[in-house]
C-alpha cells in the first residue's frame, strides 16, 4: 500500500474516551489509520478534532483563544504550572489492546508572536502564546470520509521500527535527545552515538543505524498489523 495504516480503534484524553461511531476511523479500501513520518502535523475527521479539542480545553475554561495563520487555535499560558500539568495526555487505542501516548508538549507548540501573525485581529496576546497540532482533516478517502493521519506530533520521542516484511509498525517511549546504541551487523560492534552525531555519521554507518537499533528489541513485543 502507498502508506502505512493501522487500525485505530479510539481515542482518550485524560481519563475519557471519546465519544464516536464505531466506524468513525473506517476509511474503507484506505484501511484505517495513516502513520506518516513525512506528516508534521495529526489530521482528525471533524468529528474528533471537535470533541478532543474540547477535551483538551476543558481544564482551562478562562483560556482565550486567538487563530494564528488561519488554521492553528492558540492560546496565552501564563499560569505557574507547566505545560504538562495544565493539560490532558491522549492516548491512540489499536486493535489488539496496544496504544501510543501523545503528552501536551508534544501535540502543544510554542508560538513567537508577530504583529503580523495578528493583524487581522482586534485584541492581541501579549505575550509568546502555545498553539495546539491537532488539526482538522481536510483529505478525504475513497468512500468519501475523512481521514485520520498521524503524523511527526505524535511520533515525538518515539524510536519508530519499520517490519516490512511483517507489514507491521512498533514503537516505543524514548528520549531522542539522548545517545543511543547500534550494532554492526557484520561485526557484532556496539558503538553508543550522540544525538548530534547522527546527522553527521557516514552513509555506511547511518545505513547500519536504521537497521540495527538495540534499543528497539522490546518494541518487538508490541508490533501493530
Amino acid at each position: 500500500m502507498a502508506h502505512y495504516n493501522i487500525n485505530l480503534k479510539d481515542i482518550e484524553v485524560g481519563s475519557d474516551i471519546l465519544q464516536l461511531p464505531t466506524d468513525i476511523f473506517d476509511s474503507g479500501s484506505g484501511k484505517g489509520t495513516v502513520i506518516d513520518s513525512g506528516t508534521t502535523l495529526a489530521y482528525l475527521p471533524s468529528m474528533v478534532y471537535d470533541q478532543l479539542i474540547s477535551k483538551v480545553l476543558a481544564g482551562q475554561p478562562e483560556l482565550k483563544l486567538y487563530l494564528v495563520e488561519q488554521q492553528f487555535t492558540c492560546f496565552e499560558y501564563t499560569e505557574s504550572c507547566s505545560i504538562d500539568d495544565g493539560f490532558p495526555v491522549i492516548k491512540f487505542h489499536f486493535e489488539d489492546s496496544l496504544s501510543l501516548t501523545v503528552y501536551p508538549h508534544d501535540y502543544l507548540f510554542l508560538f513567537k508572536v508577530s504583529r503580523r501573525s495578528f493583524c487581522f485581529l482586534v485584541v492581541s496576546p501579549q505575550g509568546d502564546i502555545w498553539c495546539i497540532g491537532w488539526q482538522k482533516g481536510v483529505s478525504q478517502s475513497k468512500n468519501g470520509r475523512d481521514m485520520t493521519l498521524l503524523g511527526d506530533l505524535v511520533l515525538s520521542n518515539k524510536l519508530v521500527v519499520y517490519d516490512l516484511e511483517n507489514m507491521a509498525i512498533g514503537w516505543v517511549d524514548y528520549n531522542c535527545s539522548s545517545s543511543i546504541k547500534v550494532k554492526d551487523e557484520k561485526t557484532g560492534t556496539v558503538y553508543t552515538v550522540g544525538a548530534h552525531n547522527l546527522s553527521s555519521a557516514s552513509t555506511f554507518l547511518i545505513r547500519r543505524i536504521l537497521t540495527f537499533f538495540l534499543l528497539l528489541i522490546p518494541v518487538l513485543n508490541c508490533l501493530t498489523n
